[in-house]
């Protein structure tokens, strides 16, 4: 097609071709992922050598303005992104994004002061919180019901290989280069690569057959069903997703206005509170600040960031065990019991440094409680987190829900990032984390409170299920009246 959202040599309709289609096309859109992993992990380790050296001279202040900058721009890039994508394609979002990466990178790459690092940190999260919520919904929407989960994570597991790659590079490039001039940046530009591979990639892959169809291009979203699905299977989820538009009739344009609708609302209401749950556990006061915490609990410089690639490594495999687990596992046990696992480990941090500290024996407890944390949440909390955010909403307000609710998690997010450093300087490690722990007991009250199951059901019958679930509670609420 001359519009580039369809591949003309594709084969249509041959077996096992639709699979190997639909592999390539979660391969090069995660890289999306990759780059959220990098941006948000690479600080970790570059914040100690931006504050030495007559380098960026950063305060606690400063040092969580820098790493939260980026978070603020990807609150703003999760909503403009989400309405972007609703109004241009998901294909041509990412697109956009893989430039805004690249030129941002190379900004704070060559930042002379910490305004200009914070200006382009800033431009970067734009980027970041555009991918948050582009990337899992446009694999929600390629993807068959029963692979979405697996589908839908693999965008989480590039995330934290992103992560990862960042803590090693961190290390590698601290432990050879940690006396050279401008180590950091080094670390920061790496980044440039994936976006530059993302942009070229995305260039080959088709736009969401649910878009397509939503604005009317059935052929088109016809053709590329085809191409990721066998023939008889794309004629039914064709019809599926026209009767689905044909119930979303009367809503002409997404907007605001439109979540207040009652059932929607209800939606809005899960959706915020799965996003403030995944942050509230505390997870990226260890992504962005590991290196600061195990210093903190007595490792050296050099050891802190080679101990930190332990954290990026459980994270990955972590992010495996959990893409099996949503196959076998309902959603809502595995966020239950990553909660848990999450806070029981916040708790145990938080005693041993109150009463061991200063013991050789604490930054290896620390570090061992910070892998087994990650474990629980990468295993279990931060999959389930966005694929139930990227399945819950109906398709005229995929983008501006995910935007609206994303939007909030990268808010909660800015002010982890924003105070962690100063609270560790103000009131220790200790205090810092059974602040957390309080709050991940609120995060399990409104998980076992207000989470519905949605594993198994394809996305428009998600969405009959909260049309009529409203309609279900007055049901059963009258024949108790009744009787």
């Amino acid at each position: 097609m001359a519009n580039g959202n369809v591949i003309r040599s594709q084969p249509v309709g041959n077996k096992g071709s639709d699979k190997k289609f639909l592999k390539k096309i979660t391969i090069i859109s995660t890289f999306g992922g990759l780059l959220f992993g990098y941006d948000t992990g690479v600080i970790n380790g570059a914040l100690p050598f931006m504050s030495e050296k007559d380098q960026l001279n950063l305060t606690p202040f400063t040092e969580g303005l820098v790493a939260s900058s980026l978070l603020l721009g990807a609150a703003l890039g999760a909503v403009f992104g989400g309405r972007l994508s609703d109004s241009k394609g998901r294909r041509k979002n990412i697109l956009y994004l893989a430039v805004l990466f690249f030129i941002a990178t190379l900004g704070c790459t060559f930042a002379p002061n910490t305004t200009v690092m914070i200006a382009f940190r800033f431009l970067l999260g734009l980027a970041v919180g555009g991918a948050s919520v582009t990337v899992p919904t446009f694999l929600a929407e390629m993807s068959p019901a029963e692979q979405r989960g697996r589908m839908v994570t693999q965008n989480e597991l590039m995330i934290v290989t992103g992560q990862l790659l960042a803590f090693t590079f961190n290390a590698i490039l601290g432990s050879t280069l940690g006396d050279t001039a401008h180590v950091w940046r080094y670390m920061l530009v790496i980044a440039s690569l994936p976006a530059v591979l993302l942009w070229f990639g995305m260039l080959i892959v088709p736009e969401s057959p649910r878009w397509l169809a939503s604005k009317g291009k059935i052929g088109d979203a016809s053709r590329v069903l085809r191409q990721v699905r066998e023939e008889q299977r794309a004629k039914e989820e064709l019809k599926e997703i026209e009767k689905s538009l044909s119930n979303e009739s009367k809503t002409e344009k997404a907007t605001l206005k439109d979540l207040n609708v009652p059932w929607v609302r209800r939606i809005l209401f899960i959706g915020l509170g799965i996003a403030v749950v995944q942050q509230i556990t505390g997870v990226n006061s260890i992504m962005y600040y590991g290196t600061e915490i195990l210093k903190n609990a007595g490792f050296g410089t050099q050891a802190a960031l080679i101990g930190n690639i332990a954290n990026g490594v459980i994270a990955v495999l972590a992010t495996f065990v959990g893409i099996w687990l949503l196959g076998k596992v309902g959603r809502r046990p595995m966020l239950l019991t990553g909660l848990i696992g999450t806070t029981s480990a916040l708790l145990l941090i938080g005693i041993f440094s109150l009463t061991m500290e200063g013991t050789q024996a604490l930054p290896y407890i620390v570090l061992s409680l910070t892998v087994t944390f990650l474990a629980f949440q990468q295993g279990a909390i931060s999959p389930v987190t966005w694929l139930m955010l990227s399945e819950i909403f109906p398709q005229k307000l995929r983008g501006l829900g995910m935007g609206v609710t994303v939007f909030c998690l990268w808010i909660v997010n800015f002010f982890v990032g924003l105070l962690f450093p100063v609270l560790m300087a103000g009131i220790g490690l200790s205090a810092t984390f059974f602040i957390f722990v309080v709050l991940g007991l609120g995060a399990i009250a409104f998980v076992k409170k207000s989470l519905p199951e949605t594993k198994d059901r394809s996305l428009e019958e998600l969405e009959s299920y909260f049309r009529n679930y409203n309609k279900d509670i007055n049901t059963d609420e009258s024949i108790k009246a009744a009787k």
